[in-house]
């Protein structure tokens, strides 16, 4: 049974992720900041109790991917799939303000370095699987070339910065054998991508987890959207 290690899965994109990968057969590690108040991804767990597990984790705490890390060191994990990520209501003004540095410091934590410590963390545990594979959910807004709107300082360097630690990650754990790329998942329905967004948490995901199945050694440190087409960097 393979198995995939889903952060953000509480609701949009990570729900979904973890609702069609249980689906499909495989053994899911679904994370939450507050697993309490993650009503629907309970009620998903206990439709699928022998294959998923639902883990208490702010991506933000270092010292409780420590744990978690430690709690799951007998794991294999075919697939960590960094999807955790936030975009403040300053983001949304595309305002620049001396006092979003503090916000902008977090979504860096978040969306940036906890990408880093997830796979620094789980590397053996990755490595001794046979899929092999890291995806972090990043965005076309952290595409350098793609940018002709301008704003969202904190949101698009962010998702700059976690591009280059993957293509990074790419080149250091190629010798493992270890696959890491980054999915643009379309401009999604979700809390994040808002009602006017075009398609749905379903569509995306059925297009990332058929990106995803497809991943060769080939395409590490490749920027695929969901409908495996190449975005510029």
């Amino acid at each position: 049974m393979k198995t995939a290690l889903i952060t953000g899965a509480n609701r949009g994109i990570g729900l979904e992720f973890a609702r069609q990968y249980a689906a499909e057969g495989w053994r899911v590690l679904a994370c939450a900041r507050h697993p309490e108040k993650a009503g629907e991804l309970q009620m998903l767990a206990n439709q699928h109790p022998e294959r998923m597990k639902v883990h208490a984790l702010d991506v933000a705490d270092h010292r409780q991917i420590d744990e978690l890390g430690r709690s799951l060191s007998g794991e294999s994990i075919d697939l960590l799939l960094n999807n955790a990520g936030i975009y403040a209501e300053a983001h949304r003004s595309g305002i620049f303000r001396s006092e979003d540095y503090e916000a902008w410091m977090r979504t860096f934590l978040v969306n940036t370095m906890a990408t880093l410590k997830m796979a620094q963390t789980f590397a053996s545990q990755i490595a001794r699987s046979s899929q092999k594979k890291i995806v972090t959910i990043s965005s076309k807004m952290g595409s350098i070339e793609d940018n002709d709107g301008g704003g969202s300082y904190m949101y698009r360097s962010s998702k700059a910065a976690v591009n280059m630690v993957v293509k990074s990650l790419s080149i250091d754990l190629k010798q493992a054998g270890v696959i890491a790329v980054v999915l643009h998942p379309g401009w999604v329905k979700t809390d994040m991508g808002g009602a006017n967004a075009l398609i749905s948490s379903a569509q995306s995901v059925s297009g990332m987890r058929q990106v995803i199945d497809r991943l060769t050694l080939k395409d590490s440190g490749r920027f695929i959207e969901y409908d495996g087409k190449p975005v510029p960097w």
